[in-house]
């Protein structure tokens, strides 16, 4: 009876042992606006509601300035291990994890890099943004996969932005 204790013991302290090195909940760092650039731009990434960042496998975080540029990161660099993705909601700049967000695109709307997709918390906050700004289309996370991530040119134009395009065509004065 004594060594059937002692085995249930053992194995119950070796459940324990490896349920309790499960992986830590991978987490968002803080943005540092003096020294964090944007890794597709290289522009500055200010703690707004347009930060958005990567965290792999390694643990090794990136900050993008807009989702777009995000995306941009992930199509380039498909062979990497993405721990979590992380945005900012557009009203109270809560960070998210990107699959639980509902987007907005419009291209009337502004964002760093003229790319146009805001992120919510919740569905109804996203509804309610679009219905409110006309020419808005809500997405999911899945949606951006097969979004066309092109940059607004006219905007970033208009702003004065034009040296910060990710293109090749020929509005570009300069590419980052």
């Amino acid at each position: 009876m004594k060594k059937k204790l002692f085995s249930f013991l053992a194995l119950a302290g070796i459940i324990m042992t490896i349920t309790a090195c499960g992986k830590d909940e991978v987490k968002p760092v803080a943005i540092n606006e003096a020294t964090d650039t944007c890794e597709t731009c290289n522009m500055a990434v200010i703690n707004d509601q347009h930060a958005t960042q990567i965290i792999l496998e390694n643990g090794k975080s990136m900050v993008f300035d807009d989702i777009g540029c995000m995306y941009d990161w992930i199509h380039a660099n498909e062979n990497k291990q993405i721990d979590a993705q992380f945005v900012r909601d557009y009203n109270d700049k809560e960070w998210i994890l990107g699959k639980d967000a509902t987007y907005v695109y419009n291209p009337s709307i502004k964002t760093p890099m003229a790319y146009n997709v805001l992120s919510f918390k919740d569905k109804a906050s996203a509804e309610e943004f679009a219905t409110a700004n006309e020419g808005s289309q809500l997405m999911s996370a899945n949606d951006l996969a097969d979004h066309g991530w092109e940059q607004n040119h006219e905007m970033m134009q208009k702003h004065n932005m034009k040296d910060h395009s990710h293109s090749d065509g020929e509005e570009d004065s300069g590419s980052h």
